[in-house]
Protein backbone atom coordinates (compact mmCIF):
# COMPACT_ATOMS: atom_id res chain seq x y z
CA UNK A 1 0.00 0.00 0.00
CA UNK A 2 0.76 3.93 -0.44
CA UNK A 3 2.11 3.85 3.33
CA UNK A 4 4.55 0.81 2.88
CA UNK A 5 7.52 2.96 1.72
CA UNK A 6 6.99 5.35 4.09
CA UNK A 7 6.98 3.31 7.23
CA UNK A 8 9.55 1.37 5.88
CA UNK A 9 11.86 4.22 6.02
CA UNK A 10 10.16 5.05 9.50
CA UNK A 11 11.18 1.59 11.14
CA UNK A 12 14.58 1.79 9.11
CA UNK A 13 15.85 4.93 10.21
CA UNK A 14 13.74 7.98 11.53
CA UNK A 15 12.88 6.83 15.06
CA UNK A 16 15.10 9.38 15.95
CA UNK A 17 14.34 13.32 16.74
CA UNK A 18 16.18 16.31 14.56
CA UNK A 19 16.48 19.46 15.32
CA UNK A 20 17.63 20.52 11.56
CA UNK A 21 14.66 22.58 11.02
CA UNK A 22 14.76 24.02 14.17
CA UNK A 23 15.17 28.26 15.07
CA UNK A 24 17.68 28.66 17.61
CA UNK A 25 18.89 31.41 19.56
CA UNK A 26 21.02 32.32 22.42
CA UNK A 27 18.86 30.57 24.97
CA UNK A 28 17.76 27.51 24.85
CA UNK A 29 14.92 26.26 27.09
CA UNK A 30 15.82 22.76 27.96
CA UNK A 31 19.26 21.30 26.86
CA UNK A 32 18.58 20.12 23.30
CA UNK A 33 18.18 23.80 22.21
CA UNK A 34 14.73 24.38 21.96
CA UNK A 35 13.61 27.92 22.40
CA UNK A 36 10.69 28.33 25.12
CA UNK A 37 8.44 29.85 21.87
CA UNK A 38 8.85 26.27 20.25
CA UNK A 39 7.07 24.75 22.74
CA UNK A 40 4.76 27.60 23.39
CA UNK A 41 0.89 27.98 22.44
CA UNK A 42 0.47 31.45 21.76
CA UNK A 43 -3.11 33.51 21.75
CA UNK A 44 -4.17 36.50 20.37
CA UNK A 45 -6.44 38.56 22.46
CA UNK A 46 -7.96 42.11 21.14
CA UNK A 47 -8.10 44.03 24.20
CA UNK A 48 -11.48 46.11 23.23
CA UNK A 49 -13.61 43.04 23.12
CA UNK A 50 -11.88 40.46 25.56
CA UNK A 51 -13.08 41.24 29.15
CA UNK A 52 -14.74 44.50 30.76
CA UNK A 53 -13.31 44.83 34.01
CA UNK A 54 -14.71 48.65 34.69
CA UNK A 55 -18.35 48.06 32.59
CA UNK A 56 -17.00 50.61 30.35
CA UNK A 57 -18.34 48.51 27.58
CA UNK A 58 -14.34 48.43 26.36
CA UNK A 59 -11.86 45.36 27.19
CA UNK A 60 -9.24 46.72 28.99
CA UNK A 61 -6.05 45.31 30.73
CA UNK A 62 -7.32 44.38 34.04
CA UNK A 63 -9.97 42.32 32.08
CA UNK A 64 -7.49 40.48 30.88
CA UNK A 65 -5.75 40.03 34.42
CA UNK A 66 -9.25 38.77 35.69
CA UNK A 67 -8.85 35.94 32.82
CA UNK A 68 -5.31 34.51 33.21
CA UNK A 69 -6.64 31.19 35.11
CA UNK A 70 -8.38 30.72 32.39
CA UNK A 71 -5.84 30.98 29.57
CA UNK A 72 -3.60 28.81 31.98
CA UNK A 73 -6.34 26.59 32.22
CA UNK A 74 -7.16 26.31 29.12
CA UNK A 75 -3.29 25.70 28.14
CA UNK A 76 -1.63 28.85 26.55
CA UNK A 77 1.76 29.43 27.06
CA UNK A 78 2.10 33.35 25.85
CA UNK A 79 -0.60 36.05 25.07
CA UNK A 80 -0.38 37.98 22.19
CA UNK A 81 -1.81 41.76 22.93
CA UNK A 82 -3.05 43.66 19.96
CA UNK A 83 -2.03 47.65 20.60
CA UNK A 84 -2.85 48.96 23.73
CA UNK A 85 -0.50 52.06 23.12
CA UNK A 86 -2.11 55.69 23.51
CA UNK A 87 -4.19 55.77 20.20
CA UNK A 88 -6.89 58.58 18.64
CA UNK A 89 -8.10 54.95 17.46
CA UNK A 90 -8.67 55.99 13.97
CA UNK A 91 -7.74 52.49 12.99
CA UNK A 92 -8.46 50.65 16.56
CA UNK A 93 -5.14 51.03 18.27
CA UNK A 94 -2.89 50.75 15.28
CA UNK A 95 -2.23 54.48 14.76
CA UNK A 96 -0.41 54.82 17.92
CA UNK A 97 0.81 58.35 19.26
CA UNK A 98 2.86 56.90 22.36
CA UNK A 99 4.74 54.07 22.52
CA UNK A 100 5.76 53.81 25.83
CA UNK A 101 2.12 53.90 27.67
CA UNK A 102 -0.66 52.64 27.86
CA UNK A 103 -4.50 53.89 26.02
CA UNK A 104 -6.17 55.62 29.41
CA UNK A 105 -9.18 53.09 27.96
CA UNK A 106 -6.82 49.88 28.79
CA UNK A 107 -5.88 51.26 31.87
CA UNK A 108 -2.51 52.21 33.37
CA UNK A 109 0.91 51.30 33.05
CA UNK A 110 0.75 49.84 36.81
CA UNK A 111 -2.30 47.28 35.49
CA UNK A 112 0.18 46.37 32.21
CA UNK A 113 2.69 45.93 35.43
CA UNK A 114 0.31 43.81 37.59
CA UNK A 115 -0.63 42.03 34.20
CA UNK A 116 2.59 41.25 33.52
CA UNK A 117 3.21 39.79 36.73
CA UNK A 118 0.15 37.80 37.41
CA UNK A 119 0.67 36.25 34.24
CA UNK A 120 4.49 35.73 34.65
CA UNK A 121 3.41 33.71 38.06
CA UNK A 122 1.20 31.12 35.33
CA UNK A 123 4.19 31.20 33.46
CA UNK A 124 2.23 32.92 30.92
CA UNK A 125 4.36 35.58 28.71
CA UNK A 126 3.14 38.67 27.05
CA UNK A 127 3.94 39.88 23.46
CA UNK A 128 2.83 43.05 22.57
CA UNK A 129 1.65 44.46 19.15
CA UNK A 130 4.74 46.77 17.37
CA UNK A 131 3.14 48.88 14.95
CA UNK A 132 6.96 49.34 13.08
CA UNK A 133 5.33 50.84 9.87
CA UNK A 134 3.77 54.19 10.83
CA UNK A 135 2.95 56.53 13.68
CA UNK A 136 -0.41 58.35 14.75
CA UNK A 137 -0.13 61.90 12.62
CA UNK A 138 -0.80 62.69 16.74
CA UNK A 139 2.70 61.36 17.60
CA UNK A 140 4.95 64.42 19.01
CA UNK A 141 7.57 63.20 15.93
CA UNK A 142 4.55 63.66 13.34
CA UNK A 143 2.94 66.63 14.93
CA UNK A 144 7.30 68.33 15.40
CA UNK A 145 7.59 66.69 11.59
CA UNK A 146 4.75 68.75 9.62
CA UNK A 147 5.61 72.42 11.94
CA UNK A 148 8.55 73.14 8.84
CA UNK A 149 10.51 71.64 6.61
CA UNK A 150 13.43 72.57 8.73
CA UNK A 151 12.06 70.60 11.60
CA UNK A 152 13.82 68.64 13.86
CA UNK A 153 11.92 65.55 12.93
CA UNK A 154 11.36 66.57 9.22
CA UNK A 155 12.99 63.58 7.61
CA UNK A 156 11.48 60.81 10.39
CA UNK A 157 9.13 61.06 8.06
CA UNK A 158 8.40 60.42 3.97
CA UNK A 159 7.83 64.13 2.64
CA UNK A 160 7.90 65.05 -1.26
CA UNK A 161 7.15 67.46 -3.58
CA UNK A 162 4.27 67.09 -6.42
CA UNK A 163 4.83 66.05 -9.71
CA UNK A 164 3.19 69.29 -10.73
CA UNK A 165 0.51 71.58 -8.77
CA UNK A 166 -2.31 69.51 -7.16
CA UNK A 167 -0.81 66.23 -7.84
CA UNK A 168 1.10 63.74 -5.72
CA UNK A 169 4.65 62.45 -6.50
CA UNK A 170 3.29 59.14 -8.05
CA UNK A 171 0.46 56.70 -8.67
CA UNK A 172 0.42 54.72 -5.30
CA UNK A 173 -2.66 54.12 -4.22
CA UNK A 174 -3.37 53.64 0.21
CA UNK A 175 -4.83 50.37 1.33
CA UNK A 176 -7.92 52.01 2.69
CA UNK A 177 -8.53 53.88 -0.35
CA UNK A 178 -7.85 57.01 -2.28
CA UNK A 179 -4.18 58.40 -2.96
CA UNK A 180 -1.11 57.40 -0.67
CA UNK A 181 -0.01 60.77 -0.45
CA UNK A 182 -1.61 63.86 1.58
CA UNK A 183 -0.93 67.30 0.83
CA UNK A 184 0.19 69.39 3.65
CA UNK A 185 -1.09 73.28 3.14
CA UNK A 186 1.37 74.85 5.33
CA UNK A 187 4.68 73.60 4.10
CA UNK A 188 3.45 72.39 0.79
CA UNK A 189 4.64 68.64 0.14
CA UNK A 190 2.82 65.61 0.53
CA UNK A 191 3.70 63.28 3.17
CA UNK A 192 3.39 59.49 2.27
CA UNK A 193 0.87 57.08 4.43
CA UNK A 194 0.48 53.46 3.50
CA UNK A 195 -3.19 52.80 5.06
CA UNK A 196 -4.47 56.13 6.96
CA UNK A 197 -3.75 59.65 6.30
CA UNK A 198 -3.68 59.70 10.12
CA UNK A 199 -1.02 56.94 9.98
CA UNK A 200 1.97 58.78 7.97
CA UNK A 201 4.66 56.46 7.82
CA UNK A 202 7.96 56.62 9.26
CA UNK A 203 10.97 57.08 7.49
CA UNK A 204 13.29 53.78 7.87
CA UNK A 205 16.13 54.78 6.23
CA UNK A 206 16.43 57.62 8.45
CA UNK A 207 19.24 55.96 11.01
CA UNK A 208 17.54 57.91 13.65
CA UNK A 209 14.03 56.36 13.47
CA UNK A 210 15.49 53.02 13.12
CA UNK A 211 17.63 53.67 16.63
CA UNK A 212 14.31 55.19 18.19
CA UNK A 213 12.40 51.85 16.83
CA UNK A 214 14.90 49.65 18.27
CA UNK A 215 14.87 51.81 21.66
CA UNK A 216 10.96 51.12 21.94
CA UNK A 217 11.75 47.60 22.14
CA UNK A 218 14.22 47.65 24.85
CA UNK A 219 11.95 49.48 26.74
CA UNK A 220 9.27 47.04 26.66
CA UNK A 221 12.02 44.39 27.48
CA UNK A 222 12.98 45.89 30.34
CA UNK A 223 9.37 45.50 31.58
CA UNK A 224 9.15 42.17 31.33
CA UNK A 225 8.43 41.83 27.61
CA UNK A 226 8.67 38.66 26.14
CA UNK A 227 8.37 39.37 22.16
CA UNK A 228 6.61 41.92 19.82
CA UNK A 229 4.38 40.84 16.84
CA UNK A 230 5.61 43.05 14.05
CA UNK A 231 2.57 44.80 12.13
CA UNK A 232 2.41 45.26 8.69
CA UNK A 233 6.01 44.56 8.22
CA UNK A 234 5.68 44.08 4.24
CA UNK A 235 5.84 48.22 3.74
CA UNK A 236 8.62 49.50 5.84
CA UNK A 237 10.57 50.71 2.68
CA UNK A 238 9.44 52.68 -0.10
CA UNK A 239 11.54 53.30 -3.48
CA UNK A 240 13.55 56.48 -3.49
CA UNK A 241 12.99 57.46 -6.99
CA UNK A 242 9.31 57.03 -6.12
CA UNK A 243 8.36 55.08 -9.64
CA UNK A 244 4.79 54.44 -9.83
CA UNK A 245 3.48 50.54 -9.59
CA UNK A 246 2.08 49.30 -12.54
CA UNK A 247 -1.57 48.94 -12.56
CA UNK A 248 -4.01 45.82 -12.83
CA UNK A 249 -7.05 45.17 -14.52
CA UNK A 250 -10.02 45.78 -11.76
CA UNK A 251 -10.39 48.08 -8.73
CA UNK A 252 -10.59 47.74 -5.55
CA UNK A 253 -13.64 47.70 -2.89
CA UNK A 254 -13.20 51.69 -3.05
CA UNK A 255 -13.17 52.59 -6.32
CA UNK A 256 -9.15 52.67 -7.46
CA UNK A 257 -7.46 51.18 -9.93
CA UNK A 258 -5.53 48.15 -8.65
CA UNK A 259 -1.76 47.85 -8.31
CA UNK A 260 1.17 45.85 -8.34
CA UNK A 261 2.78 47.21 -5.30
CA UNK A 262 6.33 46.12 -6.65
CA UNK A 263 7.91 49.52 -5.31
CA UNK A 264 6.42 50.40 -2.40
CA UNK A 265 5.92 46.91 -0.52
CA UNK A 266 8.84 43.74 -0.13
CA UNK A 267 11.92 45.59 -0.95
CA UNK A 268 14.83 43.99 0.25
CA UNK A 269 15.72 47.27 3.02
CA UNK A 270 12.99 45.72 4.91
CA UNK A 271 14.78 42.50 5.66
CA UNK A 272 17.78 44.71 7.20
CA UNK A 273 15.70 46.20 9.41
CA UNK A 274 14.00 43.16 10.79
CA UNK A 275 17.39 41.64 11.30
CA UNK A 276 18.35 44.86 13.20
CA UNK A 277 14.90 43.68 15.20
CA UNK A 278 16.42 40.48 16.43
CA UNK A 279 19.71 41.49 17.13
CA UNK A 280 18.04 43.48 19.82
CA UNK A 281 15.80 40.96 20.76
CA UNK A 282 18.46 38.04 21.31
CA UNK A 283 19.94 40.49 24.05
CA UNK A 284 16.84 38.86 26.31
CA UNK A 285 15.79 36.02 24.24
CA UNK A 286 12.87 37.70 23.07
CA UNK A 287 10.60 36.33 20.26
CA UNK A 288 9.72 38.53 16.98
CA UNK A 289 6.42 36.87 15.30
CA UNK A 290 5.80 38.91 11.62
CA UNK A 291 2.90 39.87 9.90
CA UNK A 292 4.32 38.10 6.84
CA UNK A 293 1.34 37.67 4.12
CA UNK A 294 3.69 35.63 1.35
CA UNK A 295 2.35 34.68 -2.01
CA UNK A 296 4.64 31.22 -1.55
CA UNK A 297 6.81 29.71 0.53
CA UNK A 298 9.98 30.87 -0.76
CA UNK A 299 8.99 34.47 -0.14
CA UNK A 300 8.24 33.07 3.54
CA UNK A 301 11.55 31.62 3.87
CA UNK A 302 12.55 34.84 3.49
CA UNK A 303 11.74 36.17 6.36
CA UNK A 304 13.43 33.81 8.83
CA UNK A 305 16.62 35.26 7.09
CA UNK A 306 19.28 33.70 5.23
CA UNK A 307 21.85 33.03 8.64
CA UNK A 308 18.18 32.36 10.62
CA UNK A 309 18.88 36.25 11.52
CA UNK A 310 15.42 38.01 11.23
CA UNK A 311 11.96 36.33 12.53
CA UNK A 312 11.97 33.62 15.05
CA UNK A 313 8.22 33.37 14.30
CA UNK A 314 7.39 34.59 10.61
CA UNK A 315 3.18 33.64 10.36
CA UNK A 316 1.74 31.26 7.53
CA UNK A 317 -1.35 33.15 6.87
CA UNK A 318 -1.12 31.50 3.35
CA UNK A 319 -2.83 28.80 5.46
CA UNK A 320 -6.27 30.87 6.20
CA UNK A 321 -6.70 30.69 2.31
CA UNK A 322 -6.49 27.15 1.72
CA UNK A 323 -9.21 25.18 0.79
CA UNK A 324 -10.58 22.60 3.47
CA UNK A 325 -9.09 19.86 1.52
CA UNK A 326 -6.93 17.12 2.73
CA UNK A 327 -4.76 17.40 -0.41
CA UNK A 328 -4.59 21.17 -0.70
CA UNK A 329 -3.83 20.86 3.01
CA UNK A 330 -1.42 18.11 3.08
CA UNK A 331 0.86 19.53 0.13
CA UNK A 332 0.87 23.08 2.12
CA UNK A 333 2.01 21.88 4.95
CA UNK A 334 5.00 19.72 3.49
CA UNK A 335 6.18 22.76 1.40
CA UNK A 336 6.44 25.08 5.40
CA UNK A 337 8.11 21.70 7.31
CA UNK A 338 10.48 21.97 4.80
CA UNK A 339 11.07 25.68 4.45
CA UNK A 340 13.82 25.20 6.78
CA UNK A 341 12.47 27.49 9.75
CA UNK A 342 9.98 26.76 12.37
CA UNK A 343 6.66 26.93 10.93
CA UNK A 344 4.29 29.02 12.67
CA UNK A 345 0.32 28.19 11.97
CA UNK A 346 -2.58 30.52 11.90
CA UNK A 347 -6.09 29.88 11.45
CA UNK A 348 -7.85 32.86 12.46
CA UNK A 349 -6.97 36.73 13.45
CA UNK A 350 -8.32 40.04 14.11
CA UNK A 351 -8.34 41.01 10.13
CA UNK A 352 -9.37 37.35 9.22
CA UNK A 353 -12.87 35.90 8.68
CA UNK A 354 -12.93 33.17 11.68
CA UNK A 355 -12.21 29.63 11.05
CA UNK A 356 -15.38 28.52 12.22
CA UNK A 357 -17.16 30.18 9.60
CA UNK A 358 -14.36 30.15 6.78
CA UNK A 359 -14.10 26.19 6.84
CA UNK A 360 -17.65 25.30 8.08
CA UNK A 361 -20.21 24.08 5.73
CA UNK A 362 -23.21 25.73 8.02
CA UNK A 363 -24.33 21.77 9.34
CA UNK A 364 -21.03 20.52 10.76
CA UNK A 365 -19.25 23.67 11.83
CA UNK A 366 -18.39 22.30 15.53
CA UNK A 367 -16.70 18.79 13.64
CA UNK A 368 -15.09 20.91 11.64
CA UNK A 369 -13.67 23.13 14.29
CA UNK A 370 -12.17 20.18 15.93
CA UNK A 371 -10.46 19.04 12.79
CA UNK A 372 -8.61 22.13 12.48
CA UNK A 373 -7.97 22.12 15.80
CA UNK A 374 -6.56 18.67 15.63
CA UNK A 375 -4.71 20.12 12.43
CA UNK A 376 -3.18 23.26 13.87
CA UNK A 377 -2.29 22.02 17.26
CA UNK A 378 -0.43 18.76 16.22
CA UNK A 379 1.63 20.09 13.27
CA UNK A 380 5.21 21.11 14.00
CA UNK A 381 5.41 23.95 14.60
CA UNK A 382 4.31 26.79 17.07
CA UNK A 383 0.22 27.47 16.48
CA UNK A 384 -1.42 30.61 17.28
CA UNK A 385 -4.90 31.28 18.63
CA UNK A 386 -7.47 33.78 18.24
CA UNK A 387 -9.41 34.18 21.15
CA UNK A 388 -12.75 32.16 21.26
CA UNK A 389 -11.90 30.08 18.54
CA UNK A 390 -11.71 27.59 21.41
CA UNK A 391 -15.20 28.26 22.11
CA UNK A 392 -16.68 28.35 18.44
CA UNK A 393 -17.19 31.83 17.73
CA UNK A 394 -18.82 33.18 14.55
CA UNK A 395 -18.10 35.77 12.61
CA UNK A 396 -21.03 37.98 12.81
CA UNK A 397 -20.71 41.01 10.68
CA UNK A 398 -22.91 44.05 11.05
CA UNK A 399 -26.04 44.08 8.68
CA UNK A 400 -26.41 47.48 8.14
CA UNK A 401 -23.91 50.39 7.42
CA UNK A 402 -24.92 52.78 10.47
CA UNK A 403 -23.57 50.13 12.84
CA UNK A 404 -20.15 49.49 11.34
CA UNK A 405 -17.65 50.61 13.93
CA UNK A 406 -14.06 49.48 11.25
CA UNK A 407 -13.43 52.48 9.26
CA UNK A 408 -13.00 50.12 6.98
CA UNK A 409 -16.04 49.43 6.53
CA UNK A 410 -17.62 52.44 6.68
CA UNK A 411 -15.64 53.40 3.62
CA UNK A 412 -16.11 50.66 1.24
CA UNK A 413 -19.68 49.88 2.11
CA UNK A 414 -21.08 47.52 1.21
CA UNK A 415 -18.72 45.62 -0.83
CA UNK A 416 -16.23 46.04 1.94
CA UNK A 417 -17.81 45.33 5.28
CA UNK A 418 -15.27 46.04 7.57
CA UNK A 419 -13.64 43.59 10.25
CA UNK A 420 -16.35 44.21 13.03
CA UNK A 421 -17.49 40.57 12.35
CA UNK A 422 -14.80 39.12 13.68
CA UNK A 423 -14.00 41.33 16.22
CA UNK A 424 -16.65 41.01 18.82
CA UNK A 425 -17.37 40.49 22.58
CA UNK A 426 -15.85 36.98 24.23
CA UNK A 427 -18.47 34.92 25.16
CA UNK A 428 -17.85 33.89 28.58
CA UNK A 429 -21.53 32.71 29.95
CA UNK A 430 -25.13 32.83 29.24
CA UNK A 431 -25.26 36.07 31.13
CA UNK A 432 -26.39 39.44 29.83
CA UNK A 433 -23.92 40.85 27.39
CA UNK A 434 -22.24 37.21 27.87
CA UNK A 435 -20.66 37.75 30.74
CA UNK A 436 -18.43 40.51 28.99
CA UNK A 437 -19.69 43.73 30.39
CA UNK A 438 -22.14 44.78 32.71
CA UNK A 439 -23.19 47.68 30.17
CA UNK A 440 -23.77 47.86 26.25
CA UNK A 441 -20.66 46.36 24.56
CA UNK A 442 -18.65 48.86 21.87
CA UNK A 443 -20.11 45.99 19.14
CA UNK A 444 -22.96 43.94 19.82
CA UNK A 445 -22.68 40.54 21.63
CA UNK A 446 -23.81 37.08 18.85
CA UNK A 447 -26.64 35.95 19.58
CA UNK A 448 -24.82 32.42 19.68
CA UNK A 449 -23.35 33.17 22.83
CA UNK A 450 -26.74 31.59 24.60
CA UNK A 451 -24.88 28.31 23.36
CA UNK A 452 -21.27 28.91 22.67
CA UNK A 453 -19.84 30.18 25.62
CA UNK A 454 -17.35 29.40 27.88
CA UNK A 455 -19.41 28.59 31.05
CA UNK A 456 -21.41 26.15 29.38
CA UNK A 457 -19.16 24.38 27.41
CA UNK A 458 -16.73 23.97 30.09
CA UNK A 459 -19.36 21.73 31.51
CA UNK A 460 -20.35 19.73 28.46
CA UNK A 461 -17.54 17.28 27.49
CA UNK A 462 -18.74 16.76 24.17
CA UNK A 463 -18.10 20.99 23.23
CA UNK A 464 -15.34 22.63 21.07
CA UNK A 465 -14.10 24.18 24.31
CA UNK A 466 -13.78 20.70 25.61
CA UNK A 467 -11.64 19.26 22.95
CA UNK A 468 -9.64 21.77 22.57
CA UNK A 469 -8.69 21.45 26.45
CA UNK A 470 -7.87 17.68 25.74
CA UNK A 471 -5.76 18.53 23.11
CA UNK A 472 -3.51 21.04 24.09
CA UNK A 473 -3.01 19.24 27.16
CA UNK A 474 -1.90 16.64 25.34
CA UNK A 475 0.31 18.80 22.94
CA UNK A 476 1.67 19.64 26.66
CA UNK A 477 2.73 16.66 27.80
CA UNK A 478 3.63 14.62 24.68
CA UNK A 479 7.19 14.90 23.30
CA UNK A 480 6.40 13.67 19.73
CA UNK A 481 4.04 16.58 19.10
CA UNK A 482 6.36 18.79 20.75
CA UNK A 483 9.46 18.22 19.08
CA UNK A 484 9.08 15.44 16.68
CA UNK A 485 9.63 15.34 12.95
CA UNK A 486 6.50 15.40 10.66
CA UNK A 487 5.80 12.76 8.33
CA UNK A 488 3.07 12.74 5.61
CA UNK A 489 1.04 9.54 5.08
CA UNK A 490 -1.81 8.71 2.18
CA UNK A 491 -0.37 10.78 -0.41
CA UNK A 492 -2.71 10.13 -2.49
CA UNK A 493 -5.84 10.17 0.02
CA UNK A 494 -8.62 12.84 -1.20
CA UNK A 495 -10.15 12.67 2.13
CA UNK A 496 -8.08 11.74 5.08
CA UNK A 497 -4.82 14.09 5.97
CA UNK A 498 -2.66 11.73 7.66
CA UNK A 499 0.52 11.84 8.98
CA UNK A 500 3.64 10.75 12.05
CA UNK A 501 5.28 12.97 14.26
CA UNK A 502 8.22 11.02 15.56
CA UNK A 503 10.54 12.08 18.41
CA UNK A 504 13.36 9.31 19.51
CA UNK A 505 11.19 5.67 19.88
CA UNK A 506 8.01 7.72 20.10
CA UNK A 507 5.55 7.81 16.94
CA UNK A 508 2.39 9.69 17.01
CA UNK A 509 -0.25 9.10 15.01
CA UNK A 510 -2.50 12.02 13.51
CA UNK A 511 -5.41 11.05 11.35
CA UNK A 512 -8.20 13.91 10.49
CA UNK A 513 -11.45 12.76 8.18
CA UNK A 514 -11.57 16.54 6.52
CA UNK A 515 -14.86 14.66 4.19
CA UNK A 516 -18.71 14.48 5.19
CA UNK A 517 -18.05 10.65 4.63
CA UNK A 518 -17.45 7.82 6.64
CA UNK A 519 -13.33 6.69 5.65
CA UNK A 520 -11.34 3.55 6.74
CA UNK A 521 -7.79 3.61 6.28
CA UNK A 522 -5.55 0.62 7.02
CA UNK A 523 -2.29 1.90 7.95
CA UNK A 524 -0.50 -1.57 7.51
CA UNK A 525 0.44 -0.77 11.24
CA UNK A 526 1.51 -4.87 12.36
CA UNK A 527 3.45 -5.29 9.01
CA UNK A 528 5.58 -2.82 10.11
CA UNK A 529 6.40 -3.72 13.25
CA UNK A 530 3.71 -1.74 15.53
CA UNK A 531 2.00 -4.00 17.60
CA UNK A 532 -0.10 -1.86 19.40
CA UNK A 533 -2.16 1.93 18.63
CA UNK A 534 -3.03 3.79 22.07
CA UNK A 535 -5.37 5.90 21.56
CA UNK A 536 -4.72 9.05 22.88
CA UNK A 537 -7.63 11.63 21.90
CA UNK A 538 -10.29 10.69 19.33
CA UNK A 539 -14.15 12.37 18.28
CA UNK A 540 -16.78 9.19 19.71
CA UNK A 541 -16.84 7.20 16.69
CA UNK A 542 -13.43 7.21 15.32
CA UNK A 543 -11.25 4.35 16.39
CA UNK A 544 -8.72 1.80 15.25
CA UNK A 545 -8.99 -2.28 15.05
CA UNK A 546 -5.92 -4.07 14.09
CA UNK A 547 -4.48 -2.15 11.05
CA UNK A 548 -7.64 -0.26 10.41
CA UNK A 549 -8.31 3.54 11.34
CA UNK A 550 -12.07 3.92 10.80
CA UNK A 551 -13.34 7.62 11.08
CA UNK A 552 -17.01 9.49 11.16
CA UNK A 553 -17.36 11.88 9.09
CA UNK A 554 -14.95 14.99 10.01
CA UNK A 555 -13.33 12.38 12.55
CA UNK A 556 -10.26 12.97 14.52
CA UNK A 557 -8.11 9.84 15.52
CA UNK A 558 -4.67 10.78 17.63
CA UNK A 559 -2.96 7.90 18.36
CA UNK A 560 0.36 6.44 19.89
CA UNK A 561 2.14 3.93 18.30
CA UNK A 562 4.42 1.26 20.16
CA UNK A 563 6.18 -1.74 18.92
Amino acid sequence: MRNRTTLLVLISGLLFWSLANAQTSNKAVDAEGHQWWQHAVFYEIYPRSFEDSNNDGLGDLKGITSKLDYLKDLGVDAIWITPCFPSPQVDFGYDVSDYENIDPMYGTLADFDTMASEARKRNIRIILDFVVNHSSDQHKWFIDSKSSKTAKYRDWYVWRDGKAKGQPPNNWVSEFGGSAWKLDPKTGQYYYHFFYAEQPDLNWRNPAVKDAMFDVTRWWYKRGVAGFRLDAVDTLFEDPKLRDNPTVSGKNAYGDPLQERIYNTKLPEVHDALRGLRHVADETGAVLIGETWTKDISELKQYYGDHSDELQMPMDLMFTKLKFSAPVFREHIAAVDGAGGWPVYVVSNHDIVRSYDRYGDGQHNDQIARVMAALYLTLRGTPIMYYGEEIGMKTTPPTQKEDVKDPIGRTGWPKEKGRDGERTPMQWDESQNAGFSKTSPWLPVPPTYKTYNVADEAKDPNSVLSFYKKLLNLRHRNQALLDGTYTPLNDSDQNVLSYLRIYKDQVVLVALNMSGSPQKVNFELSHHGFSSVKNLLSTPKSSAKGDVVTLEPYGVFIAQLAK
